[in-house]
């Protein structure tokens, strides 16, 4: 992000809002994806993804006909590790606000990782109990991706289209929470995501709520 300047974010956030996603490759510096990705693989190794559910508090259910992700969600305040990318995150969510004039005022992320096999079926980024997620955010950690590992991510758009996009290391996807169905394909080797959404209501309500 932090190479990028205000022409770039400014296409990518106009192309948001005329198309409702936007794809931007190499989106990270190389040091914090490489950061990132060692965060991942670190948790990961250590068992600290739990199996991931649907619904919000305690209507929160695990659905493995639905999908079949692990997650481990992100503290600012407990993984110190990752400092450069809130930092980011509050840098982006700061030029939306600024640029598209959005009341964004937090954020909810976690780890993804799905295992060989896995999917999720096609959802939309809200909760009937809450429908505060403005901005999906998506960015892939998979290295040397080919064709045949599939998972790709599919999204419903709007106008009818179907988009197909394969999940690329350091490859970020945006788009409208409130707007675009989408689902992972069923993935033929282990896909690992940073994956999360810009709010538009207090970051402590969605602590309050919990996390799908």
């Amino acid at each position: 992000m932090h190479n990028y300047n205000d022409d770039c974010w400014l296409a990518w956030f106009d192309q948001l809002a005329d198309e409702e996603y936007v794809v931007i490759n190499n989106f990270l510096p190389a040091s914090l994806y490489a950061e990132i990705r060692e965060f991942f693989l670190h948790h990961l190794q250590i068992d600290d993804f739990s199996k991931a559910g649907i619904g919000s508090s305690g209507n929160r259910i695990v659905a493995t006909s639905i999908r079949g992700d692990y997650v481990y969600w992100l503290d600012e305040q407990r993984d110190t590790q990752l400092a450069g990318f809130f930092q980011l995150l509050n840098d982006l969510r700061d030029r939306l606000n600024r640029f598209c004039y959005l009341s964004l005022s937090g954020f909810e992320f976690h780890l993804a990782h799905y295992p060989a096999g896995s999917y999720y079926h096609k959802h939309l980024d809200q909760f009937k109990e809450r429908n505060n997620r403005m901005i999906s955010v998506i960015i892939y950690l998979n290295e040397q991706w080919q064709p045949e590992d599939a998972g790709e991510l599919k999204i419903y758009h709007s106008s009818g289209r179907e988009i197909i996009l394969s999940p690329l290391a350091n490859r970020c996807v945006m788009f409208r929470s409130n707007l675009l169905e989408h689902e992972v394909l069923l993935t033929n080797t282990s896909r690992y995501s940073l994956t999360g959404w810009l709010l538009y209501q207090p970051p402590v309500v969605a602590s309050i709520l919990h996390h799908d």
